[in-house]
């Protein structure tokens, strides 16, 4: 499972809860096509946490490098349903940051084998 990070602030005057339910709308609508496995919303709590990471998280998790491509590939269309589920989040935002994790140890890993 790989897992793609999305750190930032919410625009000022958005409302943080218009905003989860935009981005609710948009999650379910990725993970409806199968383009995403899960997601997940969180946010900084008790101002704990570096600020240049922002305060909110979002966890999306897919089964592939190449599920995670499919998603992009839908967005990036720009038409439809999905640029107007798109808009609705991304309007919001601010100072976004990403990252992209994976499970450790690799499914695929085999031990014994090593060089270095």
């Amino acid at each position: 499972m790989d897992i793609y990070h999305g750190f930032f602030s919410l625009k000022p005057g958005t409302s943080d809860l218009e905003f989860a339910g935009d981005l609710k709308r948009f999650m379910e609508h990725l993970v409806a096509q199968n383009k995403i496995a899960s997601w997940r919303l969180m946010r900084r709590k008790l101002g704990l946490g570096p600020k240049e990471m922002g305060e909110f998280h979002l966890m999306i998790e897919v089964e592939g490098l190449a599920q995670l491509d499919e998603a992009f590939s839908m967005a990036a269309a720009r038409s439809g349903t999905m640029e107007t589920l798109h808009h609705g989040v991304n309007s919001k935002i601010a100072n976004v940051t990403f990252a992209l994790y994976r499970d450790f140890p690799d499914p695929v890993r085999k031990t014994g084998e090593e060089l270095f």
